[in-house]
């Protein structure tokens, strides 16, 4: 009987043989089947080891799976079942993996989420396209629209489909759904006015219900409206208030559930000088209420003045536009904070400092932005969205900075051209998308990506390589948009805009990058959310049919398996709260670059925010994060520390302050949704 030394893999090459693997297998089995485990797993190694040396041959994968799940099935029935299950789901996700040409695995949770929401069906439910045949479809939509620029349709279609199936480069989950689909909407952002008239509201209502239906979510400025009790000539009765009217746009998106690819979801904004203002911020008080929506107050300079000499400042009517009372600022803005510490509602949005940034004031002001924040839109506008994934740019703890800049030129190339293969859902949104091009070129991956370069999150190093890298990508995204523009000509409001002023010839694109949430595109891509810390480490996913799955950081797994410390045992016990900042067997170095999203103080998450803001045309999407036990003056530091440092709105979450979110932290192990990536924990924020 011979000591097995090395293990023939599936493409005929050889690498050493580790029963370790083997036992962190059995471990993830086991725990998938919530038996007691003891010390079985390792008593369960040493019986298939003893039986693969026992052929006296070197085994190969298939083998020593084979044998796995022979054991298993005389030890336990239902933990072999599910080694059995997830053997094929790993089978399956090899076939996807050479169909995508991808050098990385697909995870069982990007499968998931492919499968779910992503690939084309038939009539009958049934899918009728692979991953690859996806990136396929929308590559070839997209490049068909160069043609009318006399470019290469062929040329273009194979660079664009390099670009998404290597991940290196995602659109929005809308272009992935429906280019070349019978639908055609493209975006993923947009913004609807609601004037003060019965027949504008109920055109929103219907308006955003078309726009949902296609995946889209959408923002709104209720500050037009007449406050509450205010005077209706037509009818001689009282106006019910924004509030109550944003009630008929929250049970609209319960119906529609954004057409069953993912569910709706809306911003509502309302100015701090409107007399409503203290019914809008308590609003999220009672539990269920506007559901749907996250909340924001549109706050002003003149606002944040009194605040801090504490003065009393002017509630507007907007119908008559006189000062109807005055309120105290510093009241004001305690509430809010008191307000967003207990139900996560409502965030800010520094609405002077989006406007002052605004490319196209010659169009007008900008009243809203998009359900996450990170798109100020005029009304009737909408935004295409994509992220680069910032980890296919490290090698060998550097970045490769000429690879990225040809990216981001390729990625700004597609997202422009998107614009003209996109079939709008309202003729006044393909007038004003039209007439802006607005785009937001954006990065995911950002947390894993310093993890690879060993700078921890929480420090001044990543802020400056935050600031350094988004210049970067913002200064060759401008590039590419003005090259475009002198070769197809500049956006239709260019005369008169920001960049008239600063001198340029020419630009495609009013704006060109937006800092998004990501959500899903980067579980496909299997990295970190936006520009998000890592949630956590190790966790546990709920999947289909009321199964759990462990997983863990792919960086940290790598890592400590290079190193040897890994096991499935020390990933149970991560998981128990998701940081290892308590955890002896992880080296100390790497506990300070682990850090995770609630390890990291809050000053950190908006020194972050501000920096990549400081070089991103549009704005950032980044979720504040607090512990359970964070106290209201924590939350009143992180708002005043974004105003200061000229961040263009704030969202905060303090652990437990929603009865609705994505992320539990329980007695025995952290626990997330299926489709939970980091950033925003609730259901509200449009993934």
């Amino acid at each position: 009987m011979a000591t097995i030394r090395q293990v023939r893999k599936r493409d005929g090459s050889y690498v050493g043989f580790q029963p370790q693997k083997i036992t962190d297998a059995i471990h993830r089995a086991i725990f998938d089947a919530r038996v007691k485990d003891g010390k079985q797993a390792l008593a369960l190694t040493k019986d298939i080891v003893k039986i693969l040396e026992s052929k006296d041959e070197i085994p190969d994968v298939e083998q020593i799976q084979d044998t796995i799940e022979l054991v298993l099935s005389k030890w336990n029935r239902k933990v072999a079942n599910l080694y059995h299950e997830f053997r094929l789901k790993k089978a399956e996700a090899r076939k996807l993996r050479k169909k995508l040409g991808l050098k990385e695995k697909l995870t069982y949770n990007a499968l998931t989420v492919l499968e779910r929401r992503y690939l084309l069906r038939d009539e009958q439910g049934r899918i009728i396209e692979t991953p690859g045949q996806l990136f396929r479809r929308v590559a070839h939509a997209i490049a068909s629209v160069e043609a009318k620029h006399g470019g290469n349709v062929t040329k273009k279609e194979e660079e664009f489909h390099r670009l998404m199936s290597s991940l290196e480069f995602l659109p929005n989950s809308p272009t992935l759904f429906n280019a070349g689909a019978p639908l055609k909407q493209l975006s993923a952002c947009f913004v609807l006015p609601v004037n003060d008239s019965l027949e504008s509201i109920f055109k929103a209502v219907r308006d955003m219900a078309l726009i949902e239906q296609s995946g889209g979510g959408v923002g709104f400025s209720f500050s037009n409206l007449r406050p509450e009790g205010d005077v209706v000539k037509s009818t001689g009765g009282v106006a019910s208030g924004p509030v109550s009217f944003m009630r008929i746009f929250d049970a609209a998106t319960e119906v529609i559930k954004a057409g069953g690819k993912r569910r709706g979801a809306l911003m509502g904004i309302l100015r701090v000088d409107h007399p409503d203002i203290e019914r809008f911020i308590t609003a999220k008080q009672k539990p269920g209420f506007l559901s749907n929506f996250n909340l924001s107050v549109a706050v002003t300079d003149e606002f944040m003045n009194a605040v801090q000499k504490n003065k009393d400042y002017d509630l507007i009517n907007p119908r008559t536009k006189k000062s109807v009372r005055k309120l105290n600022a510093r009241y004001i803005w305690d509430l809010i904070i008191e307000n967003t510490w207990k139900t996560g509602d409502p965030g800010v949005i520094f609405i002077d400092e989006i406007n002052r940034k605004n490319p196209t004031s010659n169009v007008g002001l900008i009243e809203s932005t998009n359900p996450c924040g990170e798109q100020p839109l005029h009304p009737y506008e909408s935004c295409n969205l994509g992220s680069i994934n910032l980890t296919k740019f490290v090698s060998d703890g550097m970045i490769d900075w000429d690879k990225l800049a040809r990216t981001v030129k390729l990625s700004v190339n597609f997202l422009d051209d998107v614009i003209d293969a996109n079939k709008h859902p309202l003729p006044e949104i393909e007038k004003m998308v039209s007439a802006n091009r607005r785009i937001g070129l954006g990065i995911m991956g950002w947390a894993d990506t310093l993890v690879l370069l060993g700078i921890p999150y929480n420090s001044d190093k990543a802020v400056k390589l935050a600031e350094k890298l988004m210049s970067f990508i913002n200064k060759n995204a401008h590039e590419a948009s003005q090259q475009l523009g002198k070769e197809r000509g500049s956006f239709p409001n260019f005369k008169g805009s920001l960049w008239q002023k600063k001198g340029h010839k020419y630009m495609r694109n009013a704006t060109v990058t937006t800092i998004a949430p990501t959500g899903t595109l980067s579980i496909i891509a299997g990295v970190s959310s936006g520009i998000e810390p890592i949630f956590a480490v190790s966790f546990v996913r709920k999947v289909l049919e009321g199964r759990h799955l462990l997983e863990s950081n792919r960086v940290f797994e790598q890592i400590a398996k290079e190193k040897g410390f890994f096991s499935t045992d020390l990933m149970l016990k991560i998981a128990k709260s998701g940081s290892v900042q308590n955890i002896k067997e992880v080296p100390a170095d790497l506990r300070r670059l682990f850090v995770t999203a609630l390890d990291i103080s809050p000053e950190w998450h908006v020194k972050m925010q501000a920096a990549f803001q400081k070089y991103t045309d549009n704005a950032v999407s980044k979720t504040i994060n607090f512990p359970q036990n964070a106290k209201v003056s924590d939350v009143k530091k992180a708002y005043e520390l974004a105003y200061k440092l000229r961040c263009k709105g704030i969202t905060i979450y303090r652990y437990g302050s929603k009865p609705e979110q994505v992320l539990y932290i329980g007695d025995s192990m952290m626990q997330v949704e299926s489709e939970f990536s980091g950033g925003c924990p609730t259901s509200v924020c449009s993934l």
